[in-house]
């Protein structure tokens, strides 16, 4: 099993959501986040100051999939979150070693 991290900007979220639940993903987690990348952010004028917006606002979301379907999972959350702009995000993809679901003790990926 994989745990996918997809950092992307906050108004892609519906446009993910859907491309993975259209491949089969069952479940996600979502988390506000605020970050940047090589933009270092950006300035903005308000009532005539110039101030630095450092941090942008992102939106995180963690997926567990089995080993099988991460190739589409990765490909789905990139088209859906690309606009071809900077500041589209990132992925991460890492192993996960176990999972329980709590409520029944079930795990492996009968708990995914």
């Amino acid at each position: 099993m994989k745990k996918i991290e997809a950092v992307i900007k906050p108004f892609k979220l519906d446009d993910v959501k859907e491309a993975l639940q259209e491949i089969g993903v069952q479940g996600l987690t979502v988390l506000e986040a605020k970050g940047f990348g090589r933009q270092r952010g950006h300035t903005e004028l308000y009532r005539g100051a110039e101030y630095v917006v450092d941090f942008l606002p992102k939106i995180k979301v963690e997926v567990v999939v089995n080993d099988d379907l991460l190739d589409q999972a990765v490909e789905a959350i990139v088209k859906a979150a690309k606009t071809g702009k900077i500041g589209d995000g990132k992925i991460f993809v890492t192993p996960v070693e176990q999972v329980i679901r709590i409520r029944t003790g079930e795990d492996g990926p009968d708990a995914v």
